[in-house]
């Protein structure tokens, strides 16, 4: 699944994220957010040729139990799933490379 642009409009619930299977990216933010628009293309190029990987774009904010669940305090966090799990996160990226890598160590084999 490719770099999706838009939040969904409903987000999952938790018990569904943790039953996700492969390699998961789920961008907390908002559409409002500048640092979250500054990461878009860094998280876009990360994700560039990266079907295996299932990108979810979720607006956080108050009485969203998602990025509550999470610990989600600064946009955007991005949190890297392997099968479910938590694998690890960056908060507000600064380079490309660096998501590549989280990237990468959720796609590498177990």
């Amino acid at each position: 699944m490719p770099f999706v642009a838009t939040h969904l409009p409903h987000p999952p619930a938790r018990a569904a994220v943790d039953q996700l299977p492969g390699a998961t990216v789920i961008e907390f933010g908002a559409p409002w957010c500048s640092h979250c628009q500054r990461a878009q293309l860094l998280i876009e190029q990360a994700l560039e040729d990266r079907d295996e990987v299932r990108h979810v774009k979720v607006e956080d904010g108050p009485g969203q139990r998602l990025g509550r669940s999470f610990g989600v305090k600064l946009w955007p966090t991005l949190i890297f799933l392997r099968d479910g799990h938590e694998v690890s996160r960056l908060v507000r990226p600064q380079a490309a490379q660096a998501i590549h890598e989280a990237v990468q160590a959720i796609t590498a084999s177990a």
